[in-house]
């Protein structure tokens, strides 16, 4: 049983798919989160407060090949590269699936760099290894829809004790010293060690 061919298809605005020819042979998927560090004044380390998660990547490198046909690669290339022109109508690149067996990845192809290895006598490049990067394409009404988010329930009053910090009032109330920018928010407070 052959193995399935790896696809790029462009899904906005639609267009033709992009077979490729050699598969990878690997792909890395990373996805990292973003923490603000604040020092609160007797912790012995900083306190985290999420702030936003991270696209998520996928990055692998392409062979692109055309020794056999005795063609420039770069035509090849281009097939790719056409992922990264702005469209006219949409003033973005486009919006791709890439597809391969049970990996299904909605993205944009952010980085390409081409290295090219295999020459004609002539000059003329026939085989290439392309570094690849897409970034995850996240749909804002989708995500809007599927993700439940809930904000801090500000509707509590609390007489701050002597030796009290912010954090230890939101752990107090919340189980949660992080949620300690509400309630200073809340409050009015711009610096959380004056209170």
């Amino acid at each position: 049983m052959a193995l399935e061919k790896a696809r790029l298809t462009p899904i906005h605005p639609p267009g033709d798919p992009v077979i490729v020819l050699i598969n990878p042979g690997e792909y890395t998927l990373a996805k990292d989160m973003n923490y603000a560090q604040t020092g609160i004044p007797g912790l012995r380390g900083p306190v985290l407060q999420f702030v936003s998660g991270n696209l998520q990547t996928l990055e692998m490198e392409l062979l692109v090949d055309t020794y056999e046909q005795g063609s420039d690669v770069r035509e090849e290339i281009a097939k790719l590269f056409r992922f990264m022109e702005i469209d006219s109508d949409t003033h973005a690149p486009p919006i791709l699936e890439f597809a391969w067996g049970t990996l299904t990845f909605t993205c944009v192809l952010a980085r390409m760099t081409q290295r090219f290895i295999m020459f004609l006598p002539s000059g003329v490049p026939v085989r290439a290894r392309l570094n690849v990067t897409f970034n995850e394409y996240l749909d804002p009404e989708r995500e809007a829809k599927e993700t439940n988010r809930q904000t801090a329930d500000y509707s509590k009053v609390h007489q701050v004790l002597q030796g009290q910090t912010l954090s230890s009032i939101a752990y107090q109330f919340y189980e949660n010293p992080a949620l300690w920018r509400p309630i200073a928010i809340a409050n009015g407070i711009d610096d959380p060690r004056q209170i």
